[in-house]
């Protein structure tokens, strides 16, 4: 054969046709077969044994995507608001709120795509070194989706709330008005003509509130939100039981200070909330609770009941079991309700702080006790590559189903998958004060009020080794009976291995709070109750071998002292329990995420 030969023009064609659908093939083989072959993607089980690009500061999907991001655009999205809410619908300058996004170049021909945003009040904010506006792709949350979603073919949106960069209107603190916004804008996104009507929210922290926000309407474009350390409420976050986090007196005042500057715009901050907002924090923790006023001020601010009853779209549920800023009780036991009401739902429960999944520069200075044990596992390179088989599925039809279920982090280090969590199948185990669990010391078990004089000590109770391991996972109990000096008071408790003296969880609640929940009851004088403590989310191992140590002050970690501050004598005796969740796992429910080294 000529060393020159080239085939005629149809046998070309054939060759051409033939290695792309040998291409074809390779990728899709990549990505898996049909249903009777391999899976669609490769499986969570698999991923470590697949190579990952771990050299940045967020991680990256498996396939670079085909697009190019088009230059930013803006719009200002008209908002209609009740005339109650003040503001700029008093002032005459219309509510509106500003927004920046960037479209994919498949756009360019016509391709409808979807929307995912984040809606922040962090766009130029923050004296005397703002942040970014919307119009420059924000650090972490921003860059992880510029840089793996639009080549993907998505549009990317950053909306700022009411009252921050140039939104107008005030800025109304997670309330009504601030709703009602981000509702305008995902209608917003979700019918212009570049948009295929499906509208997907991310974000952490408050990022995560406005999506809680957001489910609270019906709005058909919203298909899925993936919140992370979401806030579910805002008393829920700052009181837990009638105990005040320390920020909850200055919270409100943070943000407003923010959003005034001195010039004519800050009359568009004059809501009557906004003023409400300055004091509520000490009214409640000084028993303000019992204000119809304020009482309404913290309904419209508490998400979940209107999200299930009117949210139509899916969930995937981020959370660090170590977070002291937005803490695990703002998903569980939520995560179950919502899955049990039958909205589609998953969940990544790691060991992290206030974190991304993979936000290893964060994780790397976590300390014992508070998730380090768990690290370098903690950080998911897989992150986006979970997150994009999330989004092709719920926001272009793409893929199939993402499985259902929730994927935790063992304190030190393990993964696994769970159908829900907390486990359902846990055995509970009781240890009652006095017996099971000793008192350590010869002072008297009390708590709080003469213990700031310095006359009492912590409460400490000790058990003994087990004879095995014990796998505590979800949400323990502690019930506590105690009687009162009066109507005050409040216990701490903290759990840890008695062995090293590695935290494992805490619980917190005041004494008019003993039955749980959000509603105060007057407790006379020497008066006994049970104090019905659940600790925050734990999935932590005991080793065989090691004791549980349990420690009662009157505060710890972020809390605020009670406001009044009366002295509570613990029952030691079966009366006062320590339930423990504890299961069995292993096997098939373990797996491996890709692993890496710290550089």
């Amino acid at each position: 054969m000529p060393t020159d030969w080239m085939p005629s023009r149809p046998i070309a064609i054939l060759l051409a046709f033939l290695l792309l659908s040998l291409s074809l093939v390779a990728l899709f083989h990549h990505f898996g077969g049909d249903d009777d072959e391999e899976p669609y993607y490769p499986s969570l089980q698999d991923r470590h044994e697949l190579e990952w690009n771990t050299t940045g500061r967020h991680s990256h999907v498996l396939e670079e995507g085909p697009y190019y991001a088009l230059d930013v655009a803006e719009a200002y999205v008209d908002v209609e608001l009740p005339p109650g809410e003040g503001g700029a619908s008093w002032t005459g300058n219309d509510p509106e709120v500003h927004l920046s996004y960037w479209l994919p170049s498949n756009t360019l021909s016509g391709e409808r795509v979807p929307v995912i945003a984040i809606v922040s009040p962090y766009f130029d904010f923050g004296a005397p070194s703002p942040s970014p506006p919307t119009d420059v792709v924000g650090a972490a949350r921003g860059e992880f989706i510029f840089e793996n979603f639009v080549p993907h073919g998505y549009a990317f949106a950053q909306v700022a709330v009411f009252g921050t960069e140039y939104s107008t209107h005030c800025f109304d603190y997670r309330g009504n008005g601030e709703q009602i916004g981000i509702d305008a804008a995902v209608t917003w996104l979700g019918e212009q003509e570049w948009s295929n009507g499906n509208v997907g929210l991310y974000g952490k922290s408050y990022e995560g509130a406005t999506q809680w926000e957001a489910a609270t309407f019906s709005n058909p474009y919203l298909k899925t939100i993936v919140p992370i350390s979401g806030t579910t409420g805002t008393k829920e976050l700052l009181f837990k039981n009638g105990s005040a986090e320390a920020r909850s007196q200055v919270m409100h005042m943070n943000y407003f200070y923010n959003t005034v500057d001195g010039d004519s715009d800050d009359l568009d901050n004059a809501c009557p909330d906004v003023a409400h907002g300055l004091y509520q924090g000490a009214f409640t923790y000084g028993a303000g609770e019992l204000d119809p006023e304020l009482n309404d001020y913290w309904a419209e601010r508490s998400y979940l009941g209107r999200a299930i009853d009117n949210y139509q779209g899916s969930i995937y549920w981020i959370q660090g079991l170590q977070d002291l800023n937005v803490d695990s009780h703002m998903v569980f036991p939520h995560y179950e309700n919502f899955r049990q009401a039958g909205f589609e739902s998953r969940g990544m429960f790691g060991q992290w702080g206030h974190d991304y999944p993979d936000q290893w520069y964060k994780h790397i200075n976590i300390t014992s006790g508070y998730g380090a044990e768990a690290f370098p596992d903690m950080t998911r390179w897989d992150w986006g590559q979970d997150l994009f088989e999330w989004f092709e599925h719920y926001l272009k039809g793409v893929g199939p189903r993402p499985q259902q279920h929730v994927q935790v982090q063992r304190n030190d280090g393990q993964w696994r998958v769970e159908e829900t969590w907390p486990p359902e199948d846990a055995q509970w185990l009781d240890l009652a004060l006095g017996s099971d669990l000793a008192k350590t010391s010869f002072e008297p078990a009390i708590v709080g009020g003469y213990n700031n004089l310095g006359l009492y000590n912590d409460v400490v109770f000790e058990s003994d080794g087990f004879d095995q391991d014990l796998h505590i996972s979800g949400l323990a109990r502690f019930h506590v009976q105690v009687t009162a000096s009066g109507d005050g008071g409040q216990i701490f408790a903290e759990l840890a291995d008695a062995e090293t003296g590695m935290r494992l969880g805490h619980a917190t609640m005041d004494v008019r709070y003993h039955d749980g929940g959000d509603e105060p009851r007057t407790v006379g004088f020497l008066e006994t109750v049970t104090m019905r403590m659940e600790f925050f989310g734990i999935d932590a191992l005991l080793p065989a071998g090691h004791g549980l140590r349990l420690t009662l002050q009157t505060t710890g970690e972020d809390y605020l002292e009670p406001m009044v501050n009366l002295p509570l004598t613990v029952d030691v005796s079966d009366d006062s329990v320590l339930s423990l969740p504890i299961i069995q796992r292993g096997g098939g429910t373990v797996f491996q995420p890709p692993e890496w080294e710290p550089q």
